[in-house]
């Protein structure tokens, strides 16, 4: 039997002993040893939850699922910790004619019984991880009120991760520097965009710049200095980029050229009915 091996670790998971990458792998080769099945291929998502089935090599192993007939995890968390997304998935195993096993549980999933318990074990699995959800949130709150400089996600233009805080990259921040003096200086959000573009300029996420991401650099309140997390305000002065007031000018004439564009074409709109009654 052709057996795809599958592990993975989270964030969450790393600090926890026996939920390597290089330990689960090393088991389940062993596991597929001992059994007399062929190892046909190695899935492995580092760093990504279980909560979701947004993995690239979840995915892929979907994907590939004709080189395969059996699939084989450690422990059932490790494919899921969301119950629908693992009943999702065993359908559809079955609907492949393929087989599921999980080393440390050992289920057999042609019986009713075997489902059933699966099914049980993984609803527990799902609320151990909304449970490690809620106690990340209730932590992250405290430092937030605080002033710990907790951010939501993703890491701003102008910053970088270092010893789990953000801090100021010089260059970007020069360029936010610069996308505030040209919008004060009568360059529209478009204009920018392809300033930026043209200059090979790429966004945090290293893509093209759009009107809204060069409005969201001039209303995003962390460059000057807030940083905000689930409405909590914390105030970070030396992440500050802008100054308030130029921000707020920014943000006056962002509102002044928005009404004006709606009043043209408030305008445009009652000339064409006024047009179709002539």
């Amino acid at each position: 039997m052709r057996a795809a091996i599958y592990s993975r670790v989270s964030t969450e998971d790393q600090a926890k002993d026996g939920f390597s990458i290089a330990a689960q792998m090393k088991r389940l080769n062993a596991y597929c040893k001992a059994r007399g099945w062929q190892v046909a291929s190695e899935y492995v998502d580092d760093g990504h939850s279980g909560r979701n089935t947004n993995r690239p090599a979840y995915q892929r192993m979907m994907s590939e699922k004709d080189s395969w007939d059996v699939l084989v995890v450690l422990k059932m968390d490790r494919i899921h910790r969301n119950s629908t997304n693992f009943t999702l998935m065993m359908d559809n195993l079955k609907a492949w004619g393929k087989e599921f096993n999980s080393t440390q549980e050992s289920f057999d999933t042609t019986t009713a019984m075997g489902r059933f318990v699966m099914d049980t074990i993984q609803r527990i699995a799902q609320l151990e991880s909304e449970q490690i959800g809620e106690r990340v949130k209730v932590g992250m709150t405290q430092k937030a009120k605080k002033g710990k400089g907790v951010l939501g996600s993703g890491i701003p233009f102008g910053y970088r991760f270092q010893d789990h805080h953000l801090v100021i990259v010089p260059e970007e921040a020069s360029v936010v520097q610069q996308i505030y003096d040209d919008y004060l200086g009568m360059k529209t959000l478009q204009e920018i965009a392809d300033d930026l573009n043209a200059r090979s300029i790429l966004t945090k996420k290293g893509q093209l710049w759009q009107r809204a991401t060069v409005s969201n650099v001039l209303t995003s309140p962390l460059y000057i200095g807030i940083l905000v997390w689930d409405g909590i305000e914390q105030k970070m002065p030396a992440l500050a980029l802008i100054d308030p007031i130029v921000q707020n000018e920014a943000i006056e004439l962002l509102g002044m050229r928005q009404r004006s564009i709606q009043s043209k074409a408030v305008v445009k709109h009652v000339a064409a009915k006024e047009a179709i009654h002539v």
